[in-house]
């Protein structure tokens, strides 16, 4: 459990707006994202885990609306920040 305390805060750090904050739309979208990755890789493991499943299919659907949030109001700021966390882009074309 620690060592995800210590990711959680090295996640964190490069998407922070000033030093205390940690619920702006970037950081949530940064937590998620390391979030499913670690989901998705226990899920390739534990096949037959339908809760965890059900948890990756919610935390993908609150991702995708801090996404669409961002892209509305901050679009300078959505392109670098799917390309630091390696995020398709799913507004090409709107």
């Amino acid at each position: 459990m620690s060592k995800y305390i210590t990711n959680k805060n090295e996640t964190i750090k490069p998407f922070q707006m000033h030093e205390t904050d940690t619920g702006s739309p970037f950081v949530q979208v940064a937590l998620l994202t390391n979030k499913i990755t670690y989901l998705t890789e226990h899920l390739q493991e534990h096949k037959k885990d339908h809760d965890a499943r059900r948890s990756l299919l919610i935390m993908v659907a609150k991702r995708r609306t801090y996404l669409s949030y961002i892209y509305k109001n901050f679009e300078d700021k959505y392109l670098p920040l799917i390309k630091t966390l390696k995020i398709r882009d799913t507004h090409k074309n709107n």
